[in-house]
Order: C-alpha cells, then structure tokens, then sequence
C-alpha cells in the first residue's frame, strides 16, 4: 500500500486521479471485503430510496441513460455512476443530467481519504465517491451501472430495488471466466431476494435463472415476458399489460431501449406514454455508433488540411467485444445498403480482447483498415493487430486491403488523406481509440 498523499480537497482533480491509480497494489482487486468496510464507515450504503442496478457485457451505458431520461422527465430526482469515461472524470458521476465540478469530486476524494480504513483501487474508492455524492444530493433514484461483471464489483455493495440485465457474452474471461454459464452467474450476483430483475439477453443461461429462482426473484425475461419488434421507421413494444405501437426509431440499439421499458413497471412511479415517446426522441449516448457533427470537425480539418466539406463521414464506436461488433456489424451493413459508401475503419483494440472475435464479422463490410497501436500496459500495437487481421482476411478468404499505424492520431490522418467526401470512416474498437480520436477535436 503506498504511503498517503499530502493531497486536500484543494488539489487538482488530476493530481487526485494519478494518486488513486496507483494507490492500491494492483489495478483491479475483485471483491467487496474492504470497500464494504469503508462504505459503512462513510454509511453510504443508502445513496437514495430507490437504486436500479445495471449489468451486463454490452448496453449498460445506454439503458442507463434511457433510464435516467425518462425518470427525470417524470419528475424525480436521479443520478448515475457509469464507468469508464471517455475525455473527462467527471462524466462518471451525473447528477440531475449534469457533470459535477472538479471541486465536488476534489472534496468528496479528500473526505473519503481522511477516513478510510483500507487500501482501495481507483474503481472502489471512485465507487465510494460517487455514492458519498450522491447521498448528499438527496436524490429519489440512484442508476449504478456495473464496472466489471457483478457479484464482486465494486457497485455490489448497495443493495438495489431493480436489476437489469443487458445482454450476456463472452469478455473479460480472465475475471469472469470463459463460458456464457460462469459470466452469467457473476452478472447474477446483482440479483436481491425477492426484488424484481429485468433481462434483455434473449437467450439466458441456466445459471442466472437458477439464482433468480433461488432468490425469489420477479423475472420479466425479453421474449417471454415482453418483446419487441421493429418496422421500417418505426417499432412496437410490449408484455401481458401494454403494448405501444408506432415508437420512434431512436439512436441508442432497440435492444437497449426496449430493455429499459421493460423496467419501466417497476419504477417508483408511473412513467406516461407520452414520456416513454419524448425520450425515446431524444436519447442519445457519446461514443455508441455516433456521427460526428461537422461542427466538431474543425480542429481535424486542420489537421489533415482539408475542409470540414471535403472530410468523410465520421462515426465512432466504443465497441470491444464480438458482441458489440456484431452489432456494429448489422449497423454498417444497412448503412451500406441505404447508401452503397466505401466504409473505411480506423481500428484500435487492447491486447487482452479477443481481436478475432472483434474483427471477423467487420471484415467483410469494411473496406480498408488502418490499425493503430494503443499506448498503455494493455495496448496493442497495430502492426500486430495487423497480422491477425491479414490472417483472419486469409482463412476466410476475404480480400483484405491495410496498413498499421504507430498511433491513433497517424492512423487518423492517414486514413483521411485517401478518402473522399462520399465515404465514411469509422474509428472503432476501444474506448482508448475514441478518446483518443476525441481528443484530437
């Protein structure tokens, strides 16, 4: 355990971040024993009347955001702890849809700092921060989007009235194992006897319907329970009691979006029709199959030295894991249906991620690639990324056309200076690559 920091609440929020990273002896230290501890300490294991807790391998960070936009627009007061983040700390904690200021995060790690008891990763002691936050705020509903599988992360410690689970897929085997059956028994451990759970994954693995069952909990399971089902422009959503037809098509996955309206009954109050409608309008989430605004692009033009005018398409995907990518997949697939646009990625993947299993359902829509390494313990250099695509494109007899780049920026500036206004390019595989991307705007 290193020794404590003369830091106080005055302190920079960056000159916290950096002493919390390497506070503890090891980045991610699974279990609830010494945050648990300290939360009681701080007694914030009651952050609001009513927490929802959600979980899963792909979709948390959406679901929570549909969540939060149809319980604000009803009238409650809500925040949401959502990990990671993309440019800034500060978009972990919301709190009445607004980011805090470096002061309140400052103060809240200084009072978390004088009392704790116990060496704490940056995720626990972060966790702690957001719940000390939000207790003060005297909120009606506190959203905690899980960090990394369930039973033993860090938001494990509050007891919610809700669970949901997104969707179930295979990622970060070596702490939650290596088949869909062990992954889901961890997710599961968000599950509390007798309260309700809500599951998205369409096909759900014995082991979490056993510790439901086992718990008393009140399943409303996707396609048993209540579904969904998309029109050209529009979709329908229902179970036993509702059904809304004629639902606006919205920017976040339908899968995502429907899971949060299966929550939806047992929110501490009644959420209308017309709210479901007005946020479905207006739900979106940064980094999730998102086009950037030309607006936003000037900082590239200058870059590259092109005009905002003649720059491709951009969009960006924080995507890391099959199952994101077969989404993204389905996602590029009727873009280039609508529209025939050559499709060029910039692709960035952490070298503990299955890089095949990302990569081969992308390969036959896109077509260049420009690998990029990533900096970091984790990162991967993109001239190894590309060897695994070269021989991925080649045992399934795929053309392949590439290159790899020594860096994100490179990579971006490379890929630009040979593609038309008419195409698109997509930047893509971590959330390291676009934040990095990010920040070049």
């Amino acid at each position: 355990m290193q020794e404590k920091h003369n830091l106080q609440a005055t302190s920079s929020l960056s000159e916290w971040l950096s002493y919390l990273e390497n506070s503890h002896f090891k980045a991610i230290d699974l279990g609830l024993e010494r945050i648990k501890a300290v939360a009681n300490e701080l007694d914030v294991l009651n952050p609001a009347p009513f927490v929802i807790t959600v979980g899963g391998t792909n979709g948390k960070g959406t679901t929570c955001r549909l969540l939060e936009t149809m319980l604000l627009k009803a009238g409650l007061r809500v925040g949401v702890y959502s990990s990671p983040h993309l440019l800034r700390y500060n978009e972990r904690v919301r709190i009445q849809n607004q980011e805090l200021p470096d002061e309140a995060h400052t103060q809240s790690f200084a009072y978390i700092e004088a009392r704790k008891t116990q060496s704490l990763t940056y995720f626990e002691f972060t966790t702690l921060s957001a719940l000390y936050l939000f207790k003060q705020a005297k909120l009606d509903v506190v959203i905690l989007e899980v960090g990394l599988g369930g039973r033993l992360d860090a938001t494990n410690i509050v007891d919610n009235n809700l669970a949901v689970i997104t969707s179930i897929d295979i990622d970060h085997v070596d702490f939650l194992g290596s088949s869909r059956e062990q992954i889901a028994f961890e997710k599961a451990g968000i599950f509390r006897a007798g309260k309700p759970v809500v599951i998205g994954e369409p096909d759900v693995p014995a082991a979490m319907l056993a510790h439901a069952g086992l718990l008393g909990c009140e399943l409303a399971c996707r396609d048993k329970d209540w579904s969904f089902a998309q029109k050209a422009d529009s979709w329908t959503w229902q179970n036993q009691k509702v059904r809304l037809e004629n639902l606006p098509i919205c920017r976040i996955p339908l899968q995502n979006a429907a899971t949060a309206l299966a929550a939806v009954q047992f929110m501490p109050v009644q959420i209308s029709e017309e709210i479901i409608r007005q946020s479905l309008q207006e739900v979106e989430l940064a980094g999730r199959f998102q086009r950037i605004n030309a607006e936003r692009l000037v900082p590239l033009a200058t870059l590259v030295r092109r005009s905002v005018e003649s720059l491709p398409q951009i969009i960006i995907d924080v995507g890391h894991n099959p199952h994101a990518a077969r989404y993204l997949a389905g996602k590029l697939i009727e873009l280039k249906q609508k529209t025939s646009q050559k499709i060029t990625a910039v692709c960035g993947i952490l070298k503990d991620k299955d890089s095949e299993g990302v990569l081969s359902p992308l390969l036959p829509i896109i077509d260049k690639w420009h690998c990029v390494t990533l900096e970091g313990a984790r990162g991967q250099s993109g001239s190894n990324l590309f060897v695994t695509l070269k021989n991925l494109a080649n045992k399934q007899q795929i053309p392949f056309h590439g290159e790899s780049e020594n860096s994100v920026e490179s990579g971006i500036i490379s890929a630009i200076s040979q593609m038309d206004n008419n195409e698109i390019l997509l930047v893509f595989g971590s959330f390291h690559t676009v934040t990095r991307f990010l920040e070049l705007l």
